[in-house]
């Protein structure tokens, strides 16, 4: 018996066997934890649908028992309940100028959503290409030459000019400037395929007004859709802006031809995309003067249309600054509530600034407080909370360009502005106050706030002092 239980002890199992029977343990364990999480889940499958069947069969007896007594109550609550809101933001609206739902959206739901939308400045030239676009806005010195967005006619506005005073409105060097926009906007390396085309080519580099529109009567007998040319006669030969709308309804006519044309055939080579950009060039300008033309002859609510529908329908080129036609035109409609959602999608830190989007932004918070304010008044009690915002936006316009409060408070004559401004300089000035003093004068006391606080704003850091004359020795 002893020799047994020895032998016995003795005995040992082999490591093969041993793994086996670990591994079978080990997976023993895993399906019955697998069981278990199963089970659990159903069971708690189960407790939910229960859980929903009840509360189901409760809302159903709930609203069973509801009367129709409930249902009118609810709606007249309701519905005095949306009253009293259209009620305060018909007066929020009289009193300030803004929809605050919307103010309120846009200062504080936008930035949890994902800010201000960004866009390019404005190069010397534009282009449909967007990532071009973005690339020269990023690289783009602040303090620099920029066309002006609302520039005149020659033909019809700064050629009267010179007829009743003999004097040219325009420097050697601004012409010059926009002999160079031109040429950039309106000419691409395919123009030697079309006759009409070289002919234009050569037009915009004349210096004698009478051999351009010449040249452009060259090319319309060529080719009658040229729709440069038509571009020419309505920026030089037409004596009235009626003329020139209908030069410019005949350009839009050819431009939108020759677009769909270059949209069909732009990927067959580079060529044929430059093209295509020139003739984009060619449509935005026309339609963006047709707006301006409007603007100019009374239709106010159509130019605001033909503004946002080109917004629209070129995103990309927000460098062209159309915003600021629009800005403009909306101030005549007086329509504040319109201007201040356009200024908080172009107001934004990342966008170059202008002298058009900081004094419009503080000429409507001066709108709310400009009608009661007094210093003598102010000095004695303080600035209330609406006042301070006033004149803080009037602190930051001020500081952006000190050169408009002197053209705005008519203590320098204004000139017709020039078709390029010099950013932070005395020729933007001239261009902004040419055509928004009318809009400062239209609500009471805002251009007395101005003056006070642009008083005190006398010792800010000025930019360079360049006037309008000094922009030609740059």
């Amino acid at each position: 018996m002893v020799l047994v239980i020895k032998s016995f002890m003795a005995f040992t199992v082999p490591k093969g066997i041993k793994s086996s029977w670990t591994r079978l343990w080990r997976q023993d364990i895993i399906l019955y934890s697998i069981v278990c999480l199963k089970t659990s889940y159903l069971c708690f499958l189960v407790l939910l649908i229960n859980s929903l069947v009840l509360f189901l069969l409760t809302v159903t007896v709930f609203l069973s028992t509801l009367t129709p007594k409930f249902y009118f109550a609810l709606t007249v609550t309701s519905s005095f309940i949306s009253g009293l809101i259209f009620v305060f933001e018909w007066w929020h609206f009289r009193k300030y100028g803004t929809s605050f739902i919307e103010q309120v959206s846009v200062s504080h739901l936008r930035p949890l959503i994902g800010g201000a939308e960004n866009g390019p400045p404005a190069p010397v030239a534009f282009s449909a290409n967007s990532g071009e676009n973005e690339t020269n806005r990023q690289n783009m010195p602040e303090c620099k030459v920029w066309r002006n967005p609302l520039n005149l006619f020659r033909g019809a506005e700064y050629s009267r000019y010179m007829w009743v005073t003999g004097k040219e409105p325009l420097t050697y060097y601004d012409m010059n400037l926009s002999a160079q926009d031109h040429q950039n906007f309106f000419t691409c390396d395919t123009d030697a395929l079309r006759p009409s085309d070289t002919v234009m080519q050569k037009a915009w580099r004349e210096r004698n007004p009478q051999a351009r529109i010449k040249a452009a009567y060259q090319a319309l007998e060529l080719n009658n859709d040229c729709a440069t040319a038509y571009v020419l006669l309505a920026e030089e030969e037409a004596t009235t802006i009626v003329d020139a709308e209908k030069y410019f309804k005949q350009a839009l006519k050819a431009g939108e031809t020759i677009y769909r044309r270059s949209q069909n055939c732009h990927s067959q080579s580079p060529q044929h995309e430059a093209q295509l950009r020139r003739d984009t060039n060619v449509l935005v300008y026309v339609k963006r003067r047709l707006a301006m033309c409007a603007r100019k002859l009374g239709r106010i609510r159509e130019a605001v249309k033909m503004m946002r529908d080109l917004m629209k329908e070129f995103p990309l080129l927000s460098m062209l600054n159309i915003h600021e036609n629009l800005l403009e035109a909306l101030l005549e409609l007086q329509a504040y509530a319109d201007v201040q959602a356009v200024l908080a999608k172009y107001d934004d830190i990342s966008l170059p600034k202008s002298a058009a989007i900081c004094y419009t932004a503080a000429l409507l918070k001066a709108r709310a407080v400009s009608e009661r304010f007094s210093p003598e008044t102010a000095s004695k009690r303080g600035l209330s909370t609406a006042e301070i915002n006033a004149v803080e936006a009037i602190h930051r316009a001020v500081e952006f360009n000190p050169h408009v409060p002197k053209y705005l408070l008519e203590m320098k004559s204004l000139v017709l502005p020039p078709e390029h401004i010099l950013k932070r300089g005395d020729s933007e000035a001239v261009a902004y106050a040419f055509f928004h003093l009318q809009h400062w004068k239209r609500i009471e006391g805002a251009l007395n706030l101005l003056h006070c606080t642009w008083e005190g704003s006398k010792m800010l850091p000025c930019p360079k002092e360049l006037s309008y004359g000094q922009l030609g020795q740059q």
